[in-house]
């Protein structure tokens, strides 16, 4: 699979550390048969129709509550169990609709009613963009997750093979959308990064006038949490360039990511998109992105790069 976006010759200047900053060249990819037609810097590519046309579906082990699955479909009381994905129900075996597209207002609206843990997965692996989507939660809310908020996720750079966090989704990095706690940051599956951080009650969070550059090793907290109450729509954003990426919620920065790197300590610069069913209701619409080979002044300013 190649990769849109990969720009024939990015130069960008990014200073961290408090270094010297430094240019980064990027070769060219060439397009093939599962590559888009290049979109020039000021157009959107929209990524959402009706026949989700440009994305799969992953589906991970349903919980033993789900009812009206195939016979044979394997169960299970926990789901947050790492291991061989064999059992999962797998690709595009979504056989209750969890993954839907309706038309409000002339424009697709994805719903993603959460029943059982699955992924929404890009066809085309993406480097160096600006993505904008908008989303807002559902009412309803399935097991194991009656209790907990409601979560979802923007999954990013994602590589390799399905199933390799908890059967369902991808290694890759997360931006978390979750009630309270959008803009949190996770690494999935092996991938890190560093942030600047401050720690409290032995919890991570990005702090923006921090000196000091810290690898994540699980769960790290946004800077501020302006998601907007249940029921309205959010805006959320997200520029990856090389291993950098900046998320973005309702205009404000709450995450930079540096030093982004795969398994294998290598840099992890592009990937495909996942989008999490995780046990709530959550719609998403307006899904967009578009290539960049610089970041944009304000979010150069907002982010303090």
């Amino acid at each position: 699979m190649n990769t849109l976006f990969h720009s024939s010759r990015v130069g960008y200047q990014l200073c961290r550390f408090g270094a010297v900053c430094s240019v980064l060249l990027l070769s060219a990819c060439s397009p093939t048969d599962d590559t888009a037609e290049q979109t020039p810097d000021s157009q959107w590519r929209y990524l959402l129709d009706s026949e989700l046309s440009q994305w799969n579906v992953w589906m991970g082990v349903p919980h033993s509550s789900v009812n009206g699955l195939p016979d044979g479909t394997h169960q299970a009381d926990n789901l947050n169990v790492n291991g061989d994905p064999s059992d999962a129900m797998g690709l595009n075996a979504d056989v209750k609709s969890v993954f839907s597209v309706s038309q409000e207002q002339q424009q697709p609206v994805l719903r993603v009613s959460g029943e059982i843990y699955g992924g929404l997965t890009s066809k085309l692996n993406f480097k160096n963009y600006h993505l904008s989507l908008q989303v807002k939660w559902g009412d309803k809310k399935w097991a194991p997750r009656l209790e907990a908020k409601r979560d979802s996720g923007l999954l990013f750079h994602c590589q390799g093979e399905h199933g390799a966090f908890w059967k369902v989704w991808k290694a890759c990095q997360e931006l978390q959308i979750q009630e309270s706690d959008f803009g949190d940051y996770i690494p999935l599956a092996g991938p890190g990064g560093k942030i600047r951080s401050t720690y409290k009650d032995g919890q991570q969070f990005y702090d923006p006038n921090s000196q000091e550059w810290n690898q994540v090793g699980g769960y790290s907290h946004a800077h501020l949490e302006p998601d907007y109450q249940h029921g309205n729509w959010n805006t959320v954003e997200l520029y990856a360039l090389a291993d950098s990426a900046v998320f973005v919620i309702n205009g404000e920065v709450v995450m930079v990511v540096a030093d982004s790197i795969n398994e294998q300590g290598n840099p992890l610069t592009s990937g495909q998109l996942q989008l999490q069913s995780e046990g709530a209701e959550v719609f998403f619409r307006d899904i967009k992105i578009r290539p960049i080979n610089a970041f944009p002044n304000h979010i150069v300013r907002e982010a303090h790069l």
